[in-house]
């Protein structure tokens, strides 16, 4: 017992360390109010319980910041994703506050076994038992209950409106303030940068109470499926039998989320324990190793670059070298440092939040079908989008897109042509594209050198200094 609670100390140490070195903050400036996740009412989505109509920020920079970016995760992604980005901005620039959008899907989640280990009052084996361990050991009684996809059938109707409305709800908070707002997303939330920048908001375009846009490897291409496919989707998803949820790296919800927030976490406060996942059989048979790993090696091995499957392109970063000869993780030569990356996914030292989400509406990526950079088309009528202001953005907008391996330069030209719809001159633009060499998650990762970060702070800048 002894043995044990010194091991959970040392973990809880080690974890507190790597928040404070990992969020590009030193100890010395780091704030000392605790971050969490701010729930705000929010829109009525059809067939939905008032208890789930929320939308949540993580909130990070000075209170007395009148300027607010705005940030909207990608698939299967949570607020806490961003939140060491959130604090390097804000220790870089003046009068900034980030926002993190938590979706109103994360409050299905069962964090309690995750705030315990966070708060060193549960073990590594603990966490693995209640989450996974249960499927293959029917003595383990206690443990995480999935939701039922009969129970959320409401979920289905969790598109693009229900997205764009919730966001309406932050960027309306946010203007209160009475400084610039800008929006940026990552991934799948470039397309709803796009859609809540081109939405019909009673004849006005979301994008006239934003200052700029920002696309981190992620946007809405122009084009759009037909209406007939769209019908189609549609009833597809209707059908009883179909999960409201997406599949993330053909692995059913909520264990990819689980999968990571879990496997973060142990790797962060348990890096030297032996992996309970490479030996349980629960885990993709691709990612598993074929020598012993602890919790570190292991996950480092699921997401790194160099080793994680192409099923896994969205969930992947440089994290170093690969495993060590004893199992460890070699972290020479990374772009995003591993502990930075775990403290993204599991959201340590914030209690109810991770970086992930573990139940993603299938319904907000079908919709991305029709946003079509903003234009009107047949296919937003049937899937009830209104992302039809793609060429009444103000002049003014300053726009920020960053390619990486998944988006590239296609980012950059989804940009460049919402720019011409709207006459927005070009000199507004910054482009850049890292294709080659930054992963999917690198964007929000890499540090303490980070391509995306050196264009966004002048990008920033830029806009508050403007009129």
């Amino acid at each position: 017992m002894r043995q044990l609670k010194r091991s959970l100390l040392a973990a809880i140490v080690f974890g507190s360390m790597v928040a404070v070195v990992s969020s590009g903050v030193s100890s010395a400036n780091a704030s000392t109010k605790p971050l969490g996740v701010t729930w705000m009412r929010s829109f009525a989505a059809p067939g939905t319980p008032a208890k789930y109509d929320k939308v949540g920020v993580i909130k990070v920079g000075p209170s007395s910041a009148k300027n607010v970016l705005v940030l909207e995760p990608g698939t299967s992604a949570g607020s806490a994703y961003f939140v060491p980005l959130a604090k390097w901005i804000v220790l870089k620039t003046t009068g900034w506050q980030v926002w993190s959008v938590e979706r109103r899907e994360n409050l299905l989640e069962d964090q309690s076994e995750l705030n315990l280990f966070k708060e060193g009052k549960a073990t590594a084996t603990e966490l693995y038992d209640y989450y996974l361990g249960y499927l293959k050991n029917s003595s383990i009684t206690e443990h995480f209950q999935a939701i039922s996809d009969s129970s959320v059938e409401f979920a289905k109707q969790w598109g693009m409106n229900v997205a764009v409305q919730d966001l309406h709800t932050v960027i309306t908070a946010a203007k209160r303030l009475g400084g610039k707002v800008v929006l940026g997303g990552h991934s799948l939330g470039g397309s709803v940068v796009t859609a809540y920048a081109t939405w019909d908001f009673s004849g006005r375009a979301g994008a006239d109470d934003l200052a700029g846009l920002v696309y981190i490897d992620g946007g809405s291409a122009p084009g759009a499926v037909s209406a007939q496919d769209a019908t189609q989707v549609l009833q597809s998803l209707d059908a009883p039998t179909v999960t409201p949820w997406l599949s993330f790296g053909g692995i059913p919800a909520p264990f990819a989320g689980i999968f990571n927030a879990t496997g973060s976490a142990s790797a962060l406060l348990d890096p030297n324990g032996p992996s309970l996942g490479q030996a349980s059989g629960l885990l993709p048979s691709d990612i598993v190793p074929s020598v012993p790993v602890t919790n570190l090696g292991q996950y480092g091995y699921a997401l790194n670059a160099a080793t994680s499957p192409l099923s896994l392109l969205a969930a992947q970063g440089h994290l170093g070298e690969g495993i060590t000869s004893s199992g460890g993780w070699n972290g020479a030569g990374a772009l995003t440092p591993i502990e930075r990356f775990a403290t993204m996914f599991s959201g340590y030292p914030m209690k109810g939040v991770d970086g992930t989400e573990w139940y993603f509406p299938q319904r907000l990526t079908d919709d991305t079908g029709a946003v079509d950079n903003g234009n009107a088309n047949p296919a937003q009528k049937v899937l009830d989008v209104d992302a039809s202001m793609g060429s009444h953005l103000p002049k003014a907008l300053r726009i920020y897109a960053f390619g990486a391996r998944l988006g590239g330069a296609g980012v950059l030209q989804d940009a460049r042509i919402l720019a011409q719809q709207s006459h927005i001159p070009m000199s507004n633009l910054t482009l850049v594209n890292r294709q080659s060499t930054y992963s999917h998650n690198d964007p929000a990762g890499a540090y303490p050198n980070n391509v995306f970060f050196d264009h966004l702070v002048p990008f920033l800048k830029k806009i508050s200094s403007t009129g």
